[in-house]
């Protein structure tokens, strides 16, 4: 019991040694209804029986190789630019030989398909196979009205977000 009946009288109370847990109880169980309320909320939607993997994460580059194609199918390694025929032996050099090295590819929106194989081709053909896409991220655009134009964007253009790809 929390209370107990007083056998002396004095100005000093004897000290009780049981705890009160009362409030411990209470601060419990409002956690565990802040815990079943958001558990919910951090799941994904899609269920997947996802396998599991002893990999060990891939350690980032300090400074990643970008090969960009413009809209005129220049291309350039990092911010240099480089012909055609000298782009295997430009990448040798930037990557000193490297061909484990990650190749992150970025390309003008106005680069048709089939020129954009073609440096993928060239970067597979130089010995370079571990390519990533870079694109944009962009949040999902609302469906437009049907007769209706979407109203075009305003604000900063969002971050590049590398998609990891390769050759096939």
């Amino acid at each position: 019991m929390a209370g107990g009946i007083r056998e002396h009288h004095g100005e000093e109370l004897p000290e009780n040694h049981e705890i009160n847990v009362t409030p411990f109880i209470d601060v419990i169980l409002v956690l565990l209804i802040i815990f079943m309320v958001a558990a919910p909320l951090a799941t994904v939607d899609v269920n997947v029986d996802l396998p599991a993997s002893t990999a060990k994460p891939a350690d980032r580059p300090e400074e990643p190789l970008y090969v960009t194609v413009k809209e005129d199918l220049s291309l350039n390694i990092g911010n240099d630019p480089v012909a055609r025929e000298q782009f295997a032996a430009a990448l040798d050099r930037m990557t000193e030989g490297d061909k484990e090295t990650r190749i992150f590819l970025r390309a003008d929106k106005l680069v048709d398909y089939g020129q954009f194989m073609e440096v993928m081709n060239l970067l597979r053909d130089a010995g370079y196979l571990k390519i990533a896409l870079v694109g944009l991220e962009t949040a999902p655009a609302a469906p437009a009205a049907p007769g209706k134009q979407p109203a075009p964007s305003s604000g900063s253009a969002p971050a590049p977000a590398p998609a990891s790809g390769a050759a096939p």
